[in-house]
Parts: C-alpha cells; sequence; structure tokens
C-alpha cells in the first residue's frame, strides 16, 4: 500500500508517518520508484502500538524508541520486552534522599523477601513503592503501611490474570501493548473498582446496609 492508504487505515496522519520514518521509529518503506514507497500491515501495526504507546501508556518518543529496540531484537527473551516496557511507564514518586528513603527501601526489599517475590527492590516499581511509603508517614499515616502485606496478597491475583491476558498474544507487538494497556488502564480499573468496594464496605459497616452510597460518602 502506498502512504496515504497507509495513513487511512491507521488513522496517522502522513507527516507523521514520515516523521516517524525519520526518528527510527517506523521502518522505511521499499522504494517502487525515485518518489514512490509501499508499505505493507507490519508497517501499519507498528503505528498501532507506536500510538498505543503515546496515547495509553504516556511514552515520550525516545522511551519508545528504546522499547521498540527490545521488541525487534531477537535475542531478547520476551520477559525482558516485558521489562522494558514496564520500566518506562513506571512512575516514580519524587522523594528526597534521607534515612526516611532508605529505611523505606528495606522495608520494600523486606517484603519481596517475605513474599517470594522474584523482582528487585530497587526496580522503578520498588522505589515508586518507597516513596509512597515515605509519603505516607510524612502524612501522619504511617499506621497504613501495616497493610502493606494486605495490598501484596490482593496484588498477586491481579498480576497473575494481567498475565493471563497478556499469555494470549503471541506477538512481541501485541505482548508489550498488553503491557501498557494492563498497567495504564488495568491501574484505573483496579482503582474504580477498589473504590466501588469501599462504598460497599463502608455501608455495610456505617450504613442501613442498602444498595448505593452511605450518608456522606463522595
Amino acid at each position: 500500500m502506498r502512504i496515504g492508504e497507509l495513513s487511512r487505515r491507521s488513522g496517522v496522519p502522513v507527516p507523521t508517518i514520515k516523521f516517524y520514518v525519520r526518528e527510527g521509529l517506523l521502518p522505511a518503506g521499499q522504494l517502487t520508484s525515485p518518489n514512490q514507497a509501499s508499505y505493507d500491515s507490519g508497517h501499519e501495526r507498528r503505528l498501532k502500538l507506536i500510538r498505543a504507546l503515546l496515547d495509553v501508556g504516556g511514552l515520550s518518543l525516545a522511551a519508545i524508541g528504546d522499547v521498540l529496540h527490545a521488541i525487534d531484537d531477537p535475542a531478547q527473551p520476551v520477559h525482558n520486552v516485558l521489562g522494558v516496557a514496564a520500566k518506562r511507564i513506571t512512575a516514580l514518586e519524587g522523594s528526597e534522599p534521607g534515612p526516611e528513603l532508605e529505611n523505606a527501601r528495606e522495608e520494600v526489599a523486606e517484603l519481596l523477601d517475605r513474599r517470594g517475590w522474584r523482582a528487585e527492590a530497587h526496580s522503578p516499581a520498588g522505589e515508586s513503592l518507597a516513596g509512597v511509603l515515605v509519603a505516607l508517614r510524612r502524612a501522619g499515616h504511617g499506621g497504613f503501611v501495616e497493610l502493606l502485606d494486605d495490598y501484596a496478597a490482593a496484588a498477586e491475583p491481579v498480576a497473575r490474570a494481567d498475565l493471563d491476558y497478556v499469555g494470549r498474544r503471541v506477538a512481541r507487538e501485541d505482548l508489550v501493548e498488553s503491557v501498557v494497556v494492563g498497567t495504564v488502564l488495568g491501574e484505573a480499573m483496579f482503582s474504580a473498582l477498589r473504590r466501588l468496594a469501599h462504598v460497599d464496605a463502608s455501608a455495610r459497616a456505617y450504613g442501613d446496609g442498602g444498595p448505593g452510597e452511605p450518608r456522606g460518602a463522595g
């Protein structure tokens, strides 16, 4: 197909497609004449992945380049490819270095060891968790940290469900896109479900037990 058709099928404007080619995010088409190039379904698939990484994952073009490089490297195990994608979309909680942060990092390491999780405490997700623990204590809610294992236990079946969804994908592009969607939209879905569960638990504990939100719930 020509670039105009590729644009129509992918929903990406022609100038943007040319920009992606210049930036090395999209392979160049096969030249059919000095001023014409032909594109195939692989280009369309790559464009859709780039858009997912941009629009859903919120990645920068530089981060997308890292992810695509990992996808295109046949020597990279799928686990590593997924790790590169997840690492680029993990938001860090900004915490200043100091004893509080170091203690929180130790707590994260102990949690991972306690639960036997094969993850690194110094990974972006581990650092993000440490930042959350520091923020909780600074806000005067250090007792909330006592729920860490309860939250971890709840996260395990959710993670398995995420990976079950990812495991249905065969192509490496599908795998990465599943991680992006699962991480960003999956977290939003889990957050919404948690709020609904809060309403139910609050109504049962403090309300009249009827459906809907208890009085004063926002």
